[in-house]
């Protein structure tokens, strides 16, 4: 039986629309179960998508580090965007970076100054190629031996070899609304870069401007002439927002932010039912 949320098409309207050359999913919130599994009936999905010609990318706002739970089911190319964007990582050569698009360290430092000021209470982290440096008011929300703490500023004065280039910038608030805490970011420091989230809590995410996971993805798209018509894209948080409405087929999670739900013109389950792999299922029976 359907969900109520799901929107599936008609065997009509499958007759009209050719079968896509690439699947762009989010993972958090949209592949993965809230547990970070992938499950069976998923796995499934992806491989027969990619036997059937059909090429698959997870493009997530992870860094390469954190790919681990899905690169076992990356099949053919082997790559993954990641860092919203701001990486493409080939999860066959154990997450290697294949290209970069960095956040400057001037950006960088101007993005914390302003905020610091309009914002005060906000504290940073920075994710480099080479792992990530937070403050020691920032709660990291994921163990992380290998992190280094510092103040924001300390972090992006270090240069030279070993540093890495910056793939994004991260700013917590602890009171602020996520939402609000975005709008008013992006109104102070939107000039110097590109801003979005995707947790529950006052966490932003910000890379250089125009990167974006949309950006990166249509950069890939273009190296293998695939049109954006030809792209069927899956999230539900708003910084899959841009990839949304740039693939010609969009879905949006059942559990997705309302901005999400507002943009996409499909949905499909939650990503606790599998929702990714009942559309693969349906585009490949029709």
């Amino acid at each position: 039986m359907t969900s109520a949320t799901e929107q599936p098409e008609t065997p009509a309207a499958r007759r009209r629309a050719p079968r896509p050359r690439l699947i762009a999913t989010d993972l958090d919130g949209t592949l993965l179960h809230d547990d970070k599994s992938v499950s069976d009936r998923t796995v499934a999905a992806l491989a027969a998508a990619e036997a059937a010609g059909i090429e698959v990318f997870f493009v997530t706002g992870r860094p390469a580090r954190w790919m681990d739970v899905v690169s076992a089911h990356v099949h053919g190319h082997g790559l993954a965007i990641c860092a919203n964007g701001a990486a493409v990582v080939d999860l066959h050569d154990g997450g290697r970076f294949v290209e970069v698009r960095p956040l400057e360290t001037a950006g960088a430092l101007a993005i914390v100054e302003t905020i610091r000021t309009a914002v005060p209470g906000s504290s940073f982290a920075v994710e480099r190629t080479t792992g990530i440096h937070y403050e020691p008011q920032y709660p990291p929300f994921q163990a992380d031996p290998g992190a280094v703490i510092a103040t924001a500023e300390e972090t992006l004065s270090q240069q030279g070899e070993g540093t890495g280039p910056i793939l994004k910038l991260l700013a917590h608030h602890s009171d602020l609304a996520p939402d609000e805490f975005l709008s008013i970011a992006r109104a102070v420091a939107g000039e110097h870069g590109s801003f979005t989230r995707s947790s529950p809590t006052a966490l932003l995410e910000i890379s250089g401007p125009g990167v974006s996971k949309a950006s990166t993805l249509a950069r890939c798209c273009a190296e293998r002439g695939i049109s954006p018509e030809e792209v069927v894209a899956f999230g539900d948080m708003p910084n899959d927002l841009e990839m949304l409405g740039w693939a010609g087929t969009s879905y949006a999670m059942a559990n997705a932010h309302p901005d999400v739900l507002a943009t996409t013109t499909h949905r499909t389950s939650a990503n606790n039912e599998d929702g990714v792999a009942k559309v693969i299922e349906r585009l490949l029976a029709g």
